[in-house]
């Protein structure tokens, strides 16, 4: 699961959710909780599916919500290659 709908209203998201499951792929409906927000009431709904990312998109336009791309996380630089003792400011 690479993108994400999310909905402000809980019917678009079930209504989505609903949709993605008849043409075949698998579907949850989690609330969002976004950084900041304090009252329950005002966090989004997403939509997790398996169905590719264009599909999501079309039923995002429909029911007025945003697409949201969860951001690839390349594979691990190695460790830097550090000096072990103090530096020298001044040559002797």
């Amino acid at each position: 699961m690479s993108g994400r709908g999310i909905f402000f209203d809980e019917d678009d998201a079930r209504a989505a959710a609903a949709r993605l499951v008849a043409g075949g792929y698998d579907a949850q409906v989690v609330r969002e909780r976004l950084a900041g927000e304090d009252d329950d009431e005002d966090h989004p709904w997403a939509v997790l599916s398996d169905a590719p990312d264009v599909v999501v998109e079309l039923l995002v336009d429909e029911f007025d919500g945003w697409f949201d791309v969860e951001p690839e996380v390349g594979p691990a630089l190695p460790p830097l290659d550090l000096p072990t003792g103090p530096r020298r400011l001044k040559r002797p």
